[in-house]
């Protein structure tokens, strides 16, 4: 079994965006909403390089997911870990993040590392090994 419980995998399915939450320069908090998937133990997030929490995790090495509920009495569960920056090997878990951007039933065609590239696209990625806090789920 992973670090992610049962019930918190179910909600995290069910609620494509959170506030990643990273750590400025000036080590002040600094939070993001974003599209994410969920592979395993691991969250996903693609962004731009040049976004100030790709630079955040690149310096830092970490970074923390909180997702809300869109109904009362808003569930919320927290997810922190280890982050880092990929820019290799990427096209295949960008797609799945785009599934959930767009909804729709199957991820797209991956996108080669040079196409994203081109257009600055990076992966964030947030090996979880900290669930916590967790409100109103079952």
């Amino acid at each position: 079994m992973g670090v992610i419980p049962d019930n918190v995998a179910g909600f995290l399915e069910g609620n494509p965006i959170g506030s990643l939450g990273t750590v400025a320069r000036d080590g002040r908090p600094r939070q993001s909403i974003v599209y994410f998937a969920r592979v395993g133990d691991r969250i996903l997030i693609s962004t731009e390089g040049k976004r100030l929490k790709a630079r955040d995790v690149e310096r830092t090495g970490w970074a923390s997911l909180c997702v809300h509920g869109r109904e009362r009495p808003f569930p919320s569960a927290t997810l922190a870990g280890p982050a880092r920056i990929r820019t290799r090997e990427i096209g295949a878990d960008n797609a799945l993040v785009i599934q959930r951007i767009t909804g729709a039933d199957e991820p797209p065609e991956p996108l080669a590392d040079e196409a994203l590239a081109a257009v600055d696209r990076v992966l964030l990625e947030i090996d979880v090994e900290r669930v916590g806090p967790v409100t109103y789920l079952d």
